[in-house]
């Protein structure tokens, strides 16, 4: 047998010994003493480096290429140590004799030495010359990392070669091409002497290809593929990536996906090459000083950053237009670029009005409208944008606001003041890297702090990745990264991303740049719904995990232990309870790092659920965050005694009930792939994850199944005759046995007429009947969309049942049409009439009706019925599994039932879903007959109702026809919607409108033309017809946007409604966003009245529901950004913030009124209110005129006003953010507002000062004057200094006698800790003047005494003094 050479690498640890050595038990026996030699080695040419001590004996190193071997681990140098010599480099050392103990000798990667300083080289670094203060925890790191290297130096992570341009500093034309490597990239410093022999010139930085410093080794990472090297010069621009070099990785995954066929037809040209002309907008100070560039993007690759050069000082300038030529190899369909500058020069923000592009092969042009500041202090502070390319005036693809939420760690010195950046990556490329700028904390990147991040971009698709990093630069530069949640507001899905690792050079393994992958939930969190059965597999072990009646937990059940199912119980987005499906009052829990069974109501039970890339999941301790569910290789529960190396942790989680019969499932193929049936009977796995990938599932026998296309009824999945397809007939030929994949979580599918055939894909996504041969290309990842039932039904009555609802709930973002529920309770479904032939039946009650349609349609049908006292519905005229309903010609009989509603006088008929686009449904006619007086109304319809015919919509009104007469006409009504002109404002969410009248209401309609929802674009009026029986005189609509996410938010400025007949015309004002915030709850509808422009949002009145009015001032600064929120206080209780709103959403704007309800039941009689607002958003500072307060229902049209008439700010009037009034009681007297005078004596002990934000609530006999911010000293610029009292100014309604303080702050600032004396507070009421002492005496720090960075602080002394008396007739209490 041969062998097979292998490549053998030197051990790190000099006093090992080599691979070869052998391991015999037996003793040997020493005839000589082994001779250690101590030696000192230092680096050619550099005294900086402080030496590498080591000790040399025959048993540490064999040979001398052994000791260079371990001495290029040590030394750096960008070949490694070839050479060893005397300090003076006059004698070459060759073999281990030559060596003498206690000597030094010089290192080299080439014969030639450079002598260097021994006594300059021996002095060690001064610890401050580090990056980051050497903590006492750091140093012990260092220490204990040298004392196992030997050195101080770390090795270079690079395992795997990577290519790299390096380009001359301000000359493209000087290019060369570097592999990293092991050998050449041990030290940075190496890495430089590397690049500066490649280039022939001394190379001391290195930079990016857009101006960023590349600090260190680990940075490089966050380059494109290109660097820039220059000496001590600063960096010059230019066009470094216009060879075309940059490309985007490979997405993840994209060797697993699928593509369908397509012609292998290329371009006649290798290269495009593209005209690029760039307005600058015409405001002043439009133009930049900085370096612009552009990043076009394809659906092959991207161009890389490409600087847009010229003549210095002409370039972008105010009103101009500059014209480029660039060239950017073939990139594919171009469908959005990015468009930014490098921030540099005397005025670098920058105003780009539009960019044009021209590709000069195709002809193809291209237009894209900007209109926006790219500027650190103008607009949201970027300095690049994404546009996408428009088609018929249309973004092909949505820019969207992701939001970026960075949690910091808890470790001690986590934080850091580095400059951080963030690269997101998803299908559809890449976000380039975005500096995190803008964060919603004062501070950011804290200790335990999350910062949320705006980056907007074109939507990504779904992300898998993000490559976050930091620049080293600060004093604190080293950063401990827990986790980056980044939320798409397009899908609302979440992507999270683990790090919990140091960004540090000093710590960890000294990267400051992290590739983080997402960790699964966005496709994966189906698996944790609420009620479903979970099994948890462990790779490691090969068994489940179980749960015993003892409380005992293992990993080594099988899949058929009963101990081992485990029932979802969602807690949170991603965290839940796993009871035990046998046993359901114990579930998982972690308690102490172990896990046990507990009773499921515990908190050590909650599990946080985070989803690995490779579809594995880790169960976190909720309540513990880093412990986690884990066992050793034997199965049993991890202790502390277990290594790391042997920790089962993850695991692969199996579903039960997926292929349960009548259940609808997607066979996916990748993550966003899946198993579909195409239009001409063939199957792909390249389809998208929609409806015609769906399949339903008809079970057979035990694990032997059918698939049949939800799509396409009665179309099958088959292996015959050596082809794969979806054309079966449901014979035995459709027949396929489940092989689950217990290692993978995916299933195969074997079909049982050709054993040993699978379902298998092509390249190309095709599907083939292959043999199993150890590939992943038969393995399918199933999803649940609706779960079947247990029961295993006949095989006949499988095929011969007939298509059933299948809702969407999961595929669709909303339905075409959905009920008005407002005011009407739901009804039960029909029953269909039996055969009165058959038997005896009842006598009929008085509300028992029979319907009969004459109609045609596959899908359920809904009714409505409208009398005039009252309406009923809906009314769901579903199917019965003994025929199909509403066949063609056939009429169809229903029995319901109908509480009194009066006189009949209109119905309306809705498609409950249509099964398909191309679903139809000819109606004739309805027929409504009372069983008990056998009276009779008719509707006649003769109707279509269809998406394809007569541009007509899912229903339909018909009135009673009395003597072949309608006694009510049916009105065609014209609604406009008028689309307010914001930034912003438009939406390509569903709208929906319901117009109410004297007789009824229209029903909820969705605002669309031929079936398809409209954009409603910013500015614009947007046109429908709504067809209706006639409501008499309008009095309301109704108006509904479905928006998921906040990009999507739409602002509406008026409806306005026209009956043409009559010649009328309604006017709704709205001037509102939809949804809208209403008392921290969201809103996604409003009702609009015809008589003025104010409106309330009031639904239902009930009993302690307000009116409350809030005025801003009518001048142009007076609105706010802030959320505002009211605290009402009556002689029962007080009632707790009620949040009103957000500045954000348009409230609160200049001269405007803005009207809520609120509910203050129970409160008792008010005798005061509290508004205020949180100082958020970018312009909090508020102008209130006046809040009137009016109850709803009473009798008496009372209206309390409240006038203000005061700002509410920190930088204007009095500076503070919260006003209270009191209100009138007329039994009673007015309580006065008092000015309370709170000293605050900080104590005198060393670090006892604050930079902190400090609050305060004081408490009295008449509630509280709640949490306010101690903003403005009287006394001192600066507040909370060592030993100094600092008074400031608190207006409140009287509190009575004062009780107690609470005090407390935020803990930002460097010095948050915080050393208080005590707080004593005056206040002058009536001819009172009242003085009330507070001593504490205590820290408040997070470090300091208990902990606690707020305290409860009780009345010690008080006392009064009244006017005119004397001094010593003081009362004491």
């Amino acid at each position: 047998m041969s062998e097979t050479p292998s490549t053998s690498y030197s051990v790190n640890h000099p006093n090992s010994s080599e691979s070869e050595q052998s391991l015999s038990t037996h003793h040997f026996n020493v005839t000589e003493p082994v001779v250690a030699k101590r030696i000192c080695f230092y680096k050619s040419g550099d005294p900086q480096f402080n030496g590498i001590k080591m000790v040399i004996n025959n048993r540490s190193y064999k040979t001398f290429d052994a000791l260079l071997d371990s001495l290029s681990k040590r030394v750096p140098l960008p070949f490694g140590v070839r050479n060893i010599s005397t300090p003076k480099g006059r004698h070459s050392i060759t073999n281990l004799e030559d060596l003498e103990d206690g000597k030094s000798y010089i290192c080299s990667h080439q014969r030639k030495m450079k002598p260097i300083n021994l006594e300059q080289a021996s002095k060690k670094p001064l610890p401050w010359q580090m990056s980051r203060p050497v903590s006492t925890r750091r140093r012990a790191v260092k220490l204990a990392r040298e004392n196992e290297d030997g050195f101080g130096h770390q090795e270079s992570k690079i395992t795997t070669p990577k290519k790299m341009f390096v380009f001359k500093n301000g000359d493209v034309r000087l290019r060369r091409t570097v592999v990293l490597g092991k050998k050449n990239t041990q030290t940075f410093e190496a890495f430089l002497d590397y690049v500066s022999e490649v280039m022939q010139y001394p190379v001391v930085n290195l930079y990016t290809t857009d101006g960023r410093k590349v600090p260190n080794l680990q940075a490089l990472i966050l380059c494109s593929g290109a660097v820039v090297a220059a000496g001590r010069e600063p960096f010059k621009p230019s066009n470094y990536d216009s060879l075309g070099y940059s490309r985007p990785a490979k997405l993840l995954g994209i060797a697993n996906r699928v593509y369908p066929k397509a012609n292998a037809k290329s371009e006649s040209e290798n290269s495009k090459k593209w005209k690029v002309s760039v307005f600058t907008g015409d405001m002043p100070s439009a133009g930049t000083s900085s370096k612009v560039y552009i990043t076009l993007y394809g659906d092959h690759s991207s161009s890389g950053p490409i600087f847009l050069d010229g003549e210095e000082g002409k370039l972008f300038q105010r009103g101009n237009e500059d014209i480029f030529t660039v060239n950017t190899g073939n990139i594919g369909h171009l469908y959005k670029i990015r468009i930014g500058h490098t921030n540099s020069g005397n005025s670098p923000a920058w105003h780009c009005e539009e960019v044009q592009l021209l590709n000069l092969f195709s002809g193809e042009q291209f237009s894209f409208p900007a209109h926006r500041w790219l500027a650190w202090d103008q607009a949201d502070g970027e300095i690049s944008m994404e546009l996408p390319v428009l088609q018929q005036g249309q973004p092909i693809l949505p820019v969207t606001g992701y939001e970026v939420h960075v949690t910091t760690g808890e470790l001690w010195n986590a934080g850091t003041e580095a400059d951080v950046y963030i690269s997101v990556y998803g299908e559809r490329g890449d976000t380039g890297s975005r500096q995190l700028l803008r964060s919603q904390k004062p501070k950011k990147f804290l200790k335990g702090q999350t910062d949320i991040f705006a980056v907007e971009a074109v939507h990504l698709g779904h992300l898998y990745k993000i490559v976050i990093g930091h620049n080293g630069l600060g004093s604190g530069n080293g950063w401990f990264l827990d986790k980056v949640v980044i939320k798409d507001p397009i899908t609302d899905l979440d992507y999270t991303f683990l790090c919990h690792r140091w960004l540090d050079q000093g710590q960890d393994d000294g990267n400051i740049a992290r590739e983080l992958n997402v960790t699964g939930w966005a496709a994966e969190k189906w698996k944790f719904q609420e009620g479903n059965t979970l099994q948890f597999y462990s790779r490691l072990t090969h068994g489940f995990i179980c749960l015993s009646p003892d409380s005992s937990v293992d990993a080594l059940g099988d899949k058929k232990n009963k101990y081992g199912l485990f029932d979802v119980n969602v807690k949170g987005r991603n965290i839940c309870i796993f009871s035990s499906h046998q046993m359901p009052r114990l579930a998982l829990a972690v308690v102490n790092g172990h896990v046990i069974g507990k009773v499921g109501k515990a908190t050590c039970c909650e599990l946080r659920v985070h989803l690995q890339p490779n579809g594995c999941a880790i169960l976190e301790s909720a309540r513990s965050p880093g412990h986690t569910v884990t066992f050793d290789l034997q199965g049993k529960v991890a202790d502390e005694t277990t290594g790391y190396a042997g920790l089962s942790k993850e695991f692969v989680v199996h579903v039960k009930g997926v292929f349960h019969h009548g259940a609808i499932i997607l066979l996916k193929t990748s993550l966003c792939q899946a198993l579909c049936l195409r239009p001409d009977g063939s199957c792909s796995g390249a389809g998208q994850q929609q409806q015609e990938s769906c399949w339903k599932v008809h079970k057979i026998g035990s694990g032997v199944c059918m698939f049949e296309s939800v799509r396409n009824p009665r179309m099958y999945l088959k292996i015959k005759d050596d082809q794969c397809n979806g054309t079966g007939t449901g014979d035995e030929y459709c027949h396929f046995k489940i092989e689950k994949n217990l290692e993978t979580g995916s299933v195969s599918l074997e079909s049982v007429r050709n054993k040993g055939i699978y379902v298998g894909l092509l390249p190309d996504g095709q599907t083939k009947p292959v043999s199993n041969t150890g590939e992943r290309n038969i393995f399918f990842y199933p999803q649940v969309i609706k779960f079947g039932r247990e029961e295993l039904m006949g095989t006949s009555a499988t095929l011969s049942q007939e298509k059933k609802d299948f809702r969407e709930s999961q595929l669709q973002p909303a339905k075409a049409q959905k009920p008005v529920s407002q005011g009407h309770s739901p009804l039960p479904h029909s029953k269909e009439m039996r055969n009165s032939q058959g038997g005896e039946c009842p006598l009929p009650s008085d509300d028992e009706w029979k319907v009969s349609m004459l109609a045609g349609t596959e899908a359920n049908v809904v009714l409505w019925i409208y009398g005039d006292r009252g309406v009923a519905g809906p009314i769901t005229l579903g199917k019965d599994n003994r025929k199909q309903l509403f066949l063609p010609w056939q009429e169809d009989e229903f029995q319901v039932k109908i509480k009194s509603i009066g006189n009949i006088y209109k119905i309306r008929i809705e498609l409950d879903e249509l099964l398909t686009e191309q679903s139809e449904w000819h109606l004739q006619r309805v027929t409504l007959q009372h069983l008990k007086s056998k009276k009779t109304q008719n509707f006649p319809a003769n109707t279509w109702l269809s998406k394809n015919r007569d541009d007509r919509d899912f229903l339909c009104e018909l009135p009673v026809v009395e003597a072949g007469k309608p006694i009510y006409p049916i009105v065609l009504y014209h609604v406009y919607v008028y689309t307010g002109d914001l930034e912003q404002a438009d939406t390509d969410s569903a709208v929906y409108l319901c117009i109410y009248g004297k007789r009824g209401d229209s029903g909820l309609r969705l605002l669309h033309k031929s079936g398809i929802p409209v954009t409603f674009q910013k500015g614009m009026v947007s046109a429908f017809e709504v067809e209706a029986v006639s409501l008499g005189k309008l009095q309301k609509v109704l108006l509904r946007c479905e928006a998921n996410a906040k990009s999507q938010y739409w602002y509406c400025d008026k409806v306005i409604v026209r009956e043409a007949e009559n010649n009328l015309e309604y006017v709704f004002n709205c001037e509102r966003w939809l949804p809208f915030m209403l008392q921290d709850v969201i809103h996604s509808e409003i009702e609009l009245y015809p008589q003025g422009k104010h409106f309330y949002f009031i639904f239902h009145f009930t009993e302690g529901d307000w009116k409350i009015t809030v005025v801003t001032g009518d001048f142009e600064t007076a609105g706010t950004t802030a959320t505002v929120s009211l605290y009402a206080y009556g002689e029962n209780k007080a009632s707790g913030p009620i949040i009103l709103g957000s500045g954000k959403h348009l409230l609160f704007n200049p001269n405007s009124e803005d009207t809520f309800k609120i509910n203050l039941r129970d409160l008792g009689q008010l005798y005061k209110i509290r508004i205020g607002h949180d100082n958020t958003g970018n312009d909090p500072s508020w102008y209130l005129e006046e809040v009137r307060l009016e109850r709803v229902g009473s009798l008496s049209d009372e209206e309390i006003c409240l006038p203000i008439e005061c700002w509410l700010a920190e930088d204007k009037g009095e500076g503070d953010t919260w006003r209270e009034v009191a209100i009138r009681n007329p039994a009673k007297e007015l309580l006065p507002l008092l000015v309370y005078e709170v000293h605050v004596y900080t104590g005198a002990k060393l670090g006892a000062e604050t930079d902190s934000n400090v609050y305060i609530n004081l408490i009295g006999t008449r509630g509280d004057a709640g949490k306010r911010k101690l903003h403005r000293s009287k006394n001192n610029n600066v507040k909370f200094r060592h030993g100094q009292m600092d008074i400031f100014c608190i207006k409140a309604v009287s509190l009575g006698d004062l009780e107690k303080v609470l005090i407390s702050h935020d803990g930002a600032g460097p010095g948050n800790g915080w050393f208080l004396d005590k707080i004593v507070i005056k206040c002058k009421e009536r001819r009172e003047d009242q003085e009330v002492v507070f001593p504490c005496n205590r820290w408040l720090d997070e470090y300091q005494d208990d902990g606690k960075t707020e305290r409860e602080l009780i009345a010690n002394s008080k006392y009064f003094v009244k006017e005119n008396l004397c001094f010593n007739n003081i009362v004491y209490t």
